[in-house]
């Protein structure tokens, strides 16, 4: 932690700020959604199908929407759709609190999707501008206010359950309310273009879609975040099948977050004094994919649930290093990629691409877990899950390979 601190503190102001924003935005964000489909099977009585509709509605309208939040920010400037994102949030998780009609529910889950869809592209571009030629260590430690969130926000919303859950969500919106306060105070205004030099809408995003370079990085990358978001659909499914219960995937969710705020800022140093950025990307997401390769070996042995939970364990150690390794290099990446004018744009679409894959991985390996335990091939959505990983690692490597992804030097990366 020392060493985070220490980078902390190395940073202007603003920097600080959106470090702490994130935090902030995951400690709000995962104190109440943890426990919002139980909330609303048991305290509302919704059919399964109607608590599907609401959370999928509420990531449909985030991840649909991440081009057009990103094009906003390149547009208006950063800090007026950072700010309106939390403000939205602010009054999404207010309306999950005091709703009691299906109407108002899917009202608070759009407009809480929408929030995130103005607030991410926003919050790194802004921080990638700020960082100049030190994106990358800057998103190291984004990534451990990341975290941070992750590991907090569950325990505080627990805690908080103990006054119902309306107290869960008016108090992750009073953090959202603090937010954008905050912001509106100290952050500077960053990131407008001059009216008179705005192209068309659609011309910047023929500009983004029509790079070829970036199109390919980011479709090189879809596999990573499929294989990531295993951590939410894949491995508790396992857990649950092997006899780990509930207190086994809060352990796995809980190591992840240690491992990041404990190895981040550490992880990234080593990386970028011996790799280019490609050759990190490339290695984080073989790792990835390495990572359920102890699932395939263990899946089909019948072992106790505390060695079956060995596997679980290094899958989760594999995923969450593989992370640390690529994510600063892949979002200094894009940053570069888009030059100085269509940062925003290009965060928004290479978010919406990244959650078509996340939706594609979800079906497949839902698919294929079926498919495995009606036929008896336990092992085989891990050893396709692996292959995908190995194969994007493939896809970066080649692109680094044929010099299409820009290059930092070491000492620029970590000063």
């Amino acid at each position: 932690m020392k060493d985070t601190l220490r980078q902390f503190r190395s940073f202007d102001r603003p920097i600080q700020l959106l470090q702490i924003n994130q935090l902030g935005i995951n400690l709000g964000f995962y104190m109440l959604m943890p426990y919002l489909a139980r909330h609303l099977a048991d305290d509302m009585g919704l059919a399964a199908w109607t608590i599907g509709l609401v959370l999928g509605l509420r990531n449909a309208s985030q991840q649909g929407l991440f081009l057009i939040g990103g094009t906003l920010a390149d547009r208006l400037g950063h800090k007026p759709l950072i700010m309106a994102g939390c403000a939205l949030r602010t009054l999404g998780f207010a309306a999950f609190g005091l709703s009691t009609s299906l109407p108002l529910l899917v009202g608070a889950a759009v407009v809480t999707g929408l929030a995130g869809a103005l607030f991410n592209p926003a919050a790194r571009a802004y921080l990638a501008a700020e960082a100049g030629e030190r994106k990358v260590a800057a998103f190291a430690v984004f990534n451990v206010f990341y975290q941070g969130g992750i590991l907090l926000g569950p325990l505080l919303g627990l805690v908080l359950l103990g006054g119902g859950f309306t107290v869960v969500c008016l108090s992750a919106a009073g953090i959202f309310a603090a937010l954008t306060l905050l912001q509106a105070r100290y952050l500077p205004r960053r990131g407008t273009a001059p009216a008179g030099e705005r192209p068309p809408v659609l011309s910047e995003w023929r500009q983004a879609f029509g790079d070829r370079a970036f199109v390919s990085f980011a479709t090189a990358m879809i596999a990573s975040y499929a294989l990531s978001y295993q951590m939410y659909l894949g491995l508790p499914l396992e857990v649950a099948r092997i006899g780990g219960g509930d207190a086994g995937v809060m352990a796995l969710y809980a190591l992840s977050a240690l491992l990041g705020i404990a190895g981040q800022v550490r992880v990234t140093a080593w990386c970028a004094a011996r790799w280019s950025r490609g050759q990190a990307i490339a290695r984080g997401l073989a790792l990835l994919g390495l990572a359920f390769v102890p699932l395939a070996a263990t899946a089909p042995l019948p072992l106790p649930p505390p060695w079956a939970m060995t596997a679980m364990i290094a899958c989760t150690t594999l995923l969450t290093l593989g992370t640390l390794v690529a994510f600063p290099f892949e979002m200094a990446t894009i940053a570069d990629m888009a030059g100085n004018r269509l940062v925003g744009t290009y965060y928004g679409l290479y978010n919406l691409l990244s959650g078509i894959g996340i939706l594609a991985g979800n079906l497949v390996a839902g698919a294929l877990v079926d498919v495995a335990r009606s036929s008896g091939m336990v092992s085989l959505p891990w050893l396709l899950l692996a292959v995908a990983g190995l194969a994007s690692a493939a896809a970066v490597a080649r692109l680094e390979h044929r010099d299409r992804i820009p290059a930092a030097s070491p000492l620029q990366a970590t000063a």
